[in-house]
């Protein structure tokens, strides 16, 4: 068994409550290293799971009831099988879920009893969320032997999240959590699902988040008005090259043709998408490279795509990137997730990252009046057994 102190909690709380021997599954939070709002429009992304995991342990029950306890909230809930349904607000939303749709698809559920615990923040944009569902169907399908293809849990976590937690995301946040790899940052097609790994070795440097501690107030709403933005423009250039079905198949001189001399805002959404997509198959060759110098670069100009052109940066966020921005030991940062909030991704020399912390820390208070977590994470594998 992992000898991890969270895995022993989980299984010891489990053991200590129900008796017997729980069965023990994980799965990562994740980063994106670059590829942001290109998802909803049939774009790449360019995710990781990182070493920081939701754990649940699981066991059968001779019944028909499912018992749930979250060690993070000192909370536990108890339903049955035919009596599951959405509770509004509620992290149970994120379990039952899943088995809503286990059962949507038709396999035969019996009671169990659940532990989990995690070490990925909430609130974090490290997709917690994600975790949960993940680790909880990669467990119920071991535990009850139904044999569903990796392929389909990530759909059945993602199905969970928007019926029952109502937030209706993309795919990557499930994919990457389920088909990390160590060592490697995926390449996912939005449109196609097609992946390939890409190696990321960082040598002398690390990823380095920076909790902003800001809540993402504004996410849902603005995450909306972009995408019906990003549509907006996709017509405009329809008008005139019919073949066209998304953002993914749009270059800039279209962009300047159709769109900038109708509505410059809407070319400015549109702008920053196109160039990011292009950013991001640049930055895979950097990878494979080993040039993290321009893939650094590439950080900054995503972080500015984001601030100045898309408009889903803050002000802490913007704080934290031109901080590090003339740090000879900090080769590119940028806002990492929906934005209004949550972390900066830096890459940053391991023998500094103390040093830029116990500087940025009190400058961070001193503008905001907030608190600054410093994350260290590394590029670690998907779910599996724990």
């Amino acid at each position: 068994m992992n000898s991890s102190p969270i895995v022993r909690k989980v299984s010891q709380v489990f053991s200590e409550q129900w008796g017997g021997t729980p069965l023990l599954a994980r799965s990562p939070g994740r980063i994106n290293i670059i590829g942001e709002h290109t998802d909803y429009n049939e774009g790449f992304v360019l995710p990781a799971a990182i070493d920081k995991s939701v754990y649940v342990a699981v066991g059968k029950r001779d019944d028909d009831r499912i018992e749930l306890r979250a060690l993070e909230f000192n909370d536990r809930y108890s339903t049955t099988v035919a009596e599951i349904a959405p509770r509004p607000g509620q992290w149970t939303n994120y379990i039952l879920g899943v088995v809503a749709q286990f059962q949507k698809r038709g396999v035969e559920i019996g009671g169990f009893n659940l532990v989990i615990d995690g070490e990925v923040p909430f609130g974090a944009g490290l997709s917690s969320s994600a975790a949960v569902e993940c680790a909880t169907a990669f467990a119920l399908n071991e535990l009850f032997g139904w044999n569903v293809p990796r392929e389909e849990l990530i759909y059945i976590a993602q199905k969970a999240e928007h019926e029952y937690a109502g937030v209706l995301c993309g795919i990557m946040d499930q994919f990457a959590s389920v088909f990390g790899k160590s060592g490697h940052v995926v390449r996912l097609d939005c449109r196609s699902m097609d992946y390939r790994y890409v190696p990321c070795d960082l040598g002398d440097y690390k990823l380095l988040l920076l909790n902003t501690n800001v809540k993402h107030s504004l996410s849902s709403s603005e995450y909306n008005v972009r995408r019906q933005q990003c549509e907006a423009g996709v017509s405009m250039v329809q008008e005139r090259y019919p073949d066209v079905k998304s953002l993914r198949d749009v270059t800039v001189p279209q962009l300047q043709e159709c769109v900038e001399p109708r509505d410059e805002l809407i070319f400015r959404r549109c702008k920053y998408v196109v160039e990011e997509s292009e950013r991001l198959l640049e930055a895979c060759a950097d990878l494979e490279r080993g040039d993290l110098v321009e893939l650094g670069m590439k950080l900054y100009r995503t972080h500015r795509g984001l601030s100045e052109e898309y408009e889903v940066s803050c002000t802490e966020l913007d704080f934290l990137v031109n901080s590090v921005r003339e740090n000879d030991a900090v080769l590119g940062a940028r806002m990492m997730g929906g934005g209004f909030g949550g972390c900066t991704l830096n890459i940053v020399r391991a023998d500094a990252i103390d040093a830029l912390v116990a500087e940025l820390a009190p400058a961070y208070h001193a503008a905001t009046g907030l608190e600054l977590t410093p994350i260290v994470v590394t590029i670690g594998d998907g779910t599996s057994l724990a």
